[in-house]
């Protein structure tokens, strides 16, 4: 098994609505997108988010694309108008969740 971050392997794509975050993870085959339905689980990527994302983090799988579609609720402290962080916006959070470490190859 190697320790990679999903930045080497992926793209991604992530936009808001509200106080809800959308991030989308492509995979470049399927192994790699097997790779990812094993390790970038909902609870995983609430865990990267600790202290972002408060509500719920729902998993949509999209094998025809090789991706992973992540709806995260109650992520953005309010949405746009209401919060008080310096960085709010959801394309963010893409970018924050290549920075997870997964394991390949194995298994």
């Amino acid at each position: 098994m190697a320790l990679v971050q999903l930045r080497d392997i992926s793209q991604v794509r992530a936009g808001d609505k509200g106080n809800t975050v959308n991030i989308a993870l492509f995979a470049p085959s399927d192994e790699l997108y097997r790779i990812f339905l094993r390790e970038v689980t909902p609870e995983k990527v609430k865990a990267h988010f600790r202290g972002w994302i408060e509500g719920e983090v729902i998993r949509y799988e999209v094998p025809n694309l090789m991706a992973l579609n992540f709806v995260c609720r109650r992520a953005l402290n309010g949405g746009g108008s209401s919060s008080i962080r310096m960085d709010n916006l959801g394309k963010c959070f893409g970018t924050n969740l290549q920075r997870m470490m997964i394991e390949v190859g194995g298994k």
